[in-house]
């Protein structure tokens, strides 16, 4: 074995993600050891600070668990884990209460008979009111108190600009992980973090389309990482458009997203021309579900020939969209849209990866010591299509009994003392424009070929294309240095072949996938995961 020549951290728990998930995690495993927490960027940045709709829990005096598990398998389409969703749901409210503990100042009623309680808001695919949310600022206002805690914790240590590169595993039988090599962005070294146990909670990858409301982080890199040290993923084909974002504004870079929360409160979807046309889609008119809506206004766009269709908000009142929606009235009023007198021009945005690393329902992967919760993970919770407001609760739920089990077995065995060196190569400016280039040919692609309507002809391009992309990327790390944007490559490439295989191989149409050519719901031959086995293409490493 190569002696260690690099800077070395030895800790007991890594976290890679600084998002609900992440957090959580960390948070549960802190008074039992060190804690390395590791963020691509600045620690609030992450899918979770953008999410406006809120957290999907049952707090309703007409609500019940029994209907939000059957509303959270009705969305997915035949393919939700029952265990885990019953789980998801059951366990949720207790922890949307520790969030309060913590200091998370969800919105409370204000009126007379209801005052002090959860304000509850409605999304569609939801039977009941039920989504806790603080104004429509619900995930940042989370990341705020979480963030918080953690920096009032001497046993967790942040490392922000860092970047995980590739996990240090023992590809015996069966496989180990002891951490990962992570990235300095701002020394421009590789750090060799070794850990008893390592949770992977890196979001998604939604960055890997051309129009998405994923942040610059989302780029699909804890998957693409267990995927290479040979981790199993499920469900790639199903991902999730949006079905309202601001079209013609963009904010850091990232298409506005507009929360279906506002059709939950009145808002209405209409043509150009200020037809409706939802109630002709589905009988629930703007309140389907996200994966009917987005086809709904594909369809319309196609039809008509239009850029985009409008949201008109004017049914909720003005005062109401300004007390409920402040950062939808603001920002929208900064590109000279007053949403309170005229429509918002909204089109689908790439938004959530409803597939992922496959894990049990504590976060255990394929691989011993490894640990996957939230986007990234795939825990049969979204089956085919995630319901509304379940993706918080699904981290937060996930992770809370992830670092149950981690704080106990990690102890059952040590961390190494040195591990092979990862090599760094000084940089060549060269790079910046291939890899550019070669990151923004497949996020189009994607958008082209394997977007929200799909066929089989489309889908054969995608794959010969992607298989051309890969041996170019191949290349990039054979001739040129280590950056964040030739990793954020590998990993784009590496999720658009995922996405692409398992899209290729469903021969049906189910929830988010939707292909042209096969149109009927097969659950005879469907009604099953699409699983992917790790490649393992790390080079074989043991400990001594």
């Amino acid at each position: 074995m190569q002696e260690l020549q690099a800077p070395f951290i030895d800790t007991d728990f890594l976290v890679i993600g600084s998002g609900i998930a992440g957090l959580t995690f960390a948070l549960g495993v802190a008074d039992a050891g060190r804690v390395v927490l590791v963020t691509k960027k600045e620690d609030s940045e992450s899918n979770t600070n953008y999410a406006q709709g809120g957290i999907a829990a049952v707090f309703g005096l007409d609500d019940s668990y029994d209907l939000h598990i059957q509303d959270t398998l009705r969305a997915g389409a035949g393919l939700c884990n029952e265990q885990a969703v019953t789980m998801m749901v059951e366990q949720g409210p207790k922890l949307v209460e520790r969030l309060i503990e913590i200091g998370v100042e969800f919105s409370k009623e204000k009126a007379i008979r209801g005052a002090g309680r959860l304000s509850l808001g409605r999304e569609g695919g939801h039977s009941r009111s039920r989504i806790v949310h603080a104004g429509d600022l619900t995930g940042r206002e989370i990341e705020r108190a979480l963030l918080a805690k953690i920096q009032s914790m001497s046993s967790i240590t942040v490392l922000e600009n860092h970047l995980a590169v590739d996990l240090i595993v023992d590809q015996s039988k069966p496989g180990r992980c002891f951490g990962a090599y992570v990235l300095d962005r701002l020394e421009n070294e590789i750090k060799s973090v070794a850990a008893r146990a390592t949770l992977l909670a890196a979001g998604g990858t939604g960055r890997g389309y051309l129009h998405t409301t994923n942040p610059p982080i989302a780029t699909g890199d804890g998957i693409a990482m267990a995927f290479r040290a040979g981790a199993s993923v499920a469900n790639m084909e199903f991902v999730q458009f949006h079905p309202t974002t601001l079209f013609g504004h963009h904010v850091d870079d990232r298409a506005f997203l507009i929360s279906e929360a506002v059709r939950g409160e009145g808002a209405v979807l209409k043509t150009k021309d200020g037809e409706t046309f939802m109630e002709r889609y589905h009988e629930s008119g703007g309140l389907a579900p996200r994966d009917t809506v987005a086809r709904a206004i594909d369809s319309e766009l196609k039809r008509r020939g239009d850029e985009f269709v409008l949201l008109d908000l004017s049914p909720i009142g003005r005062g109401r969209i300004r007390e409920r929606f402040p950062l939808i009235y603001g920002t929208s009023l900064s590109f000279g849209i007053d949403v309170t007198r005229e429509p918002i021009p909204v089109v689908p945005g790439a938004h959530y990866c409803c597939g992922g690393i496959r894990a049990d329902l504590d976060g255990h992967t394929d691989i011993e010591g490894l640990y996957a919760c939230g986007e990234c993970a795939c825990t049969g919770v979204h089956g085919a299509n995630r319901l509304a407001s379940n993706s918080l609760l699904e981290a937060l739920v996930s992770a809370d009994r992830a670092s149950g089990i981690a704080r106990t077995k990690a102890f059952e065995r040590d961390t190494p003392s040195a591990v092979p060196v990862y090599p760094l190569r000084q940089r060549d400016e060269v790079e910046a424009v291939v890899v550019a280039h070669n990151r923004e040919e497949t996020r189009r692609l994607m958008w082209d070929y394997v977007g929200i309507v799909r066929t089989d002809e489309l889908l054969d391009r995608a794959m010969r294309r992607i298989s051309d992309l890969k041996e170019e990327v191949a290349e990039i790390y054979r001739r040129w240095p280590l950056s964040l944007e030739s990793i954020e490559l590998r990993s784009v490439a590496t999720v658009a072949e995922l996405v692409a295989r398992c899209a290729i191989d469903r021969k049906e149409s189910r929830g988010l996938h939707w292909n042209e050519d096969h149109l009927d719901l097969d659950d005879k031959r469907w009604k099953r995961d699409s699983v992917i086995e790790g490649e393992a293409r790390l080079p074989v490493w043991l400990p001594s």
